[in-house]
Parts: C-alpha cells; sequence; structure tokens
C-alpha cells in the first residue's frame, strides 16, 4: 500500500452555539472528554467562552469554542466581541432545545426569539467568516414521543433553514439525543466534514478491504471513537441496518469507558483487540495507528481471522506514516 501524498496538519476553530440549557456542554463532555450521559447532568453552565482543542487523527486540531448561551453573552458574542468570536470560522454547531418555548415560526403570537437570535448569528458568521460550514442539531429530541419526531424535526428543519440566509442550501440539520447514537452520527457527519485529504485514507482502507476480502471496514478515530471513514463490499452495502456505525460508535465508547472505570486505567488505549467469531462472520476491532481503531467484518473461518489480523498488522506502518508526516508539518 503505497501513499505518495502528504498530508498538512490543519487547524479548525468550531463554534458551539445555542440557548443557555440547550445541551451543548452536555454533548461536547459525551463526545471529547469521556463523560457518559447519567453524569453530565451535573456540569454547570458555560461561562463566556470555553476553549478546548482536541487533536483528531493526528492531522486535525478542532480548536472548539463552547459559547455560553446566557442573553448578556450573547449580546456581547453580537457587539464587541464580533470578530473576535466570528471571525476565521471553520465550522458553526448551533443547537436547539427541541422543547424551548421561544422556537416557533411567529404564528399565533407565540415567540420566534430563538430563530431571531440564530439569525443574528448567521449574520454575523456571514460577515467575517463566508466559508464557514453550518450544522444544527436540533436536541433532547428523547423528550418528543416516536410517533412525533418526524413531524417535529420536518417542521424545525424548515424554519431553521428559513432564517439560515445563503447558507441554506448547504446546511445540516440534524435529531439529536445524548440517550442514543443519535449524537454520534451529527458528530461524525461534522468531524467528518473538516477531515483534509481524506482521500488518502480511504484509498489505503479499500486496499485492506480487498486483500481481506472484507464486507466491510470501518475506521474510528480512538478516543471519541466516532466513524471517520467507512469502505464496503457488495455485500456489506446491503446490510439494511443503516444506523450501525453510530450504534457501534455508541457501543465501543461505552465499552472502552467502562474498562477504564473497572482497570483504574489513564490510557486512551484500554484496549488493543476485540474478536468476535461466529459461523455467518468474523469481526475485528483493532488498534491501527495511535490516533486511530479498525473495525473489519469477513468471512468465518479460523485462517481468514489469522489473515486479517496479519494484513492489519502489515497495514499499520503505512497509516502510521501517513500521520507521522502530518505532525512534522506542524
Amino acid at each position: 500500500m503505497e501513499t505518495s501524498k502528504k498530508v498538512k496538519q490543519q487547524k479548525k476553530k468550531v463554534l458551539l452555539m445555542g440557548k443557555s440549557g440547550a445541551g451543548k456542554s452536555s454533548m461536547r463532555s459525551i463526545i471529547f472528554s469521556n463523560h457518559v450521559a447519567k453524569d453530565v447532568r451535573r456540569l454547570g453552565a458555560t461561562i463566556d467562552v470555553d476553549k478546548k482543542r482536541v487533536k483528531f487523527l493526528g492531522n486535525l486540531l478542532l480548536d472548539i469554542w463552547d459559547c455560553g448561551g446566557q442573553d448578556a453573552f450573547t449580546e456581547s458574542y453580537l457587539t464587541s466581541q464580533k470578530s473576535y468570536v466570528f471571525g476565521d470560522v471553520g465550522v458553526l454547531i448551533y443547537v436547539f432545545d427541541v422543547e424551548s418555548s421561544d422556537f416557533t415560526d411567529g404564528a399565533r403570537g407565540n415567540s420566534d426569539r430563538d430563530l431571531q437570535t440564530y439569525g443574528s448569528i448567521i449574520s454575523a458568521l456571514d460577515e467575517y467568516s463566508p466559508n464557514a460550514r453550518i450544522f444544527t442539531l436540533v436536541h433532547k429530541m428523547d423528550l418528543v414521543a416516536n410517533e412525533y419526531r418526524n413531524e417535529v424535526i420536518r417542521n424545525k428543519t424548515a424554519a431553521i433553514t428559513g432564517r439560515s440566509g445563503r447558507f441554506a442550501r448547504t446546511i445540516g440539520t440534524y435529531a439529536t439525543s445524548i440517550w442514543d447514537e443519535t449524537l454520534y452520527r451529527a458528530w461524525g457527519s461534522i468531524v467528518n466534514s473538516l477531515i483534509p485529504n481524506l482521500d488518502i485514507v480511504e484509498e489505503g482502507l479499500k486496499d485492506l478491504q480487498r486483500v481481506i476480502e472484507a464486507e466491510e471496514v470501518v475506521l474510528f478515530e480512538q478516543n471519541t471513537f466516532l466513524t471517520v471513514t467507512r469502505v464496503s463490499s457488495e455485500v456489506g452495502d446491503e446490510n439494511p441496518t443503516g444506523d450501525r456505525y453510530e450504534r457501534l460508535s455508541n457501543i465501543i465508547k461505552t465499552f472502552k469507558n467502562s474498562l477504564s472505570s473497572y482497570t483504574e486505567s489513564k490510557s486512551s488505549h484500554q484496549f488493543d483487540s476485540f474478536t468476535i467469531k461466529t459461523g455467518i462472520f468474523n469481526l475485528i476491532i483493532n488498534r491501527l495507528t495511535y490516533n486511530t481503531y479498525v473495525l473489519v467484518v469477513f468471512p468465518p473461518g479460523e485462517a481468514e481471522l489469522q489473515c486479517a489480523r496479519l494484513n492489519i498488522l502489515s497495514a499499520k506502518d503505512e497509516f502510521a506514516r501517513i500521520e507521522s508526516v502530518a505532525e512534522a508539518a506542524d
């Protein structure tokens, strides 16, 4: 597996904004700080801007600005701190609380304060970072009855799009909850949009998939277990479970955190390899580089299993080389 291209380290400023109490800090803590959902209730409100730098895949640095959503802070962002907050933004993630009484289209005399604030933030972003990507999350969807969720997200997506100005054609809106895999689906899509030179990584995974004759090969970031990218065969494409990658992220992250609790290990690598053998398929989750794990699903059999392990071991040096080139470029 040869790669002639070099990847360069990139820094991306990510604004995390929304009304106070919408759940911004909770989701950030679950994804990037290894908190579990039941523990984030103890988190206090964010004061002004809480900055956190996250290294993702070695060649991508995310500068996450978690912006307090209290009215006084929001007014400051839009006036005295406007250029400071909205300058050089790569991505805006705006979180709406699905139960907020201030989110309407203004009909029947109800308040549309949340949408007005969002519109003002979009205008500021357009002024200082016109090339930024925007993702909106309609959060706490677990509080909406199942039979109403599709209608709720459809209506809110339409209202959000209507206030998104020229970003309306490219905006991504997701329904999320800290209690299920939807949070991983949304954040996986967000981070995936930021990864530079993703085609290089995908070519490497395609080589690995062909050699092992795997149905699916999925690359996860080692700390968050967000899906970086994936490749599959025609058989893998027929899998009817469309949200399996987000489910796997959630399950593996929970497993990894449990290992940390029981072993009292502070290492970010609580396990090196995990194998499932059945009469229908084999599955391996294996550390690929310092920053990644790879999941491979392939045909059953002991010989197939041992060959897959050898091929994963062989692929490690090439993927590590890609990351080391990126780090050296910083």
